[in-house]
């Protein structure tokens, strides 16, 4: 079973090149100011969001980002999934299925009433991923933002 440990301060170095890789790959380029200054609150103890690495602490094979919400249609807290990311030499050996087995149970257990992602539309490899680990579109909705 993969391993999950919640991020701390001190695992920013490693955290770091893990996190822009993701952004590289998903065409979000951001400055390394930016990034850690999103990084920090969270590593921090922010109860907005928390960060895991997944496998070995020391050298971590990706991490997961979970952000809390409140839903009044859900009925309590329902979270997230900001960012998941493998790195690409061990992606295929079912790491980020156990993840997305092993986290939303934990969160449940927490009180979490609903865990929600978005994935890019081309991104069929990962669809199917979250579509085996029982997520699935909304009919009717659509994901909407406005940059504050």
């Amino acid at each position: 079973m993969t391993a999950l440990h919640l991020a701390k301060p001190e695992d920013l170095p490693r955290l770091l090149p893990l996190v822009t890789a993701f952004q590289e790959g998903e065409g979000i380029p951001q400055s390394e100011e930016h990034v850690t200054n999103a990084l920090q609150p969270l590593l921090e103890g922010n109860p907005l969001g928390v960060i895991y690495l997944i496998g070995p602490a020391r050298a971590p094979l990706g991490y997961i980002i979970v952000t809390f919400t409140w839903s009044l249609e859900y009925g309590g807290m329902d979270a997230f999934v900001d960012e998941l990311y493998i790195r690409p030499a061990v992606r295929g050996r079912g790491i980020a299925s156990e993840v997305l087995a092993t986290l939303p149970r934990a969160l449940g257990a927490a009180g979490v009433r609903a865990l929600h992602l978005e994935v890019h539309q081309d991104n069929e490899t990962a669809q199917r991923l979250y579509a085996r680990a029982g997520f699935r579109p909304r009919d009717g909705y659509i994901l909407m933002s406005k940059p504050l």
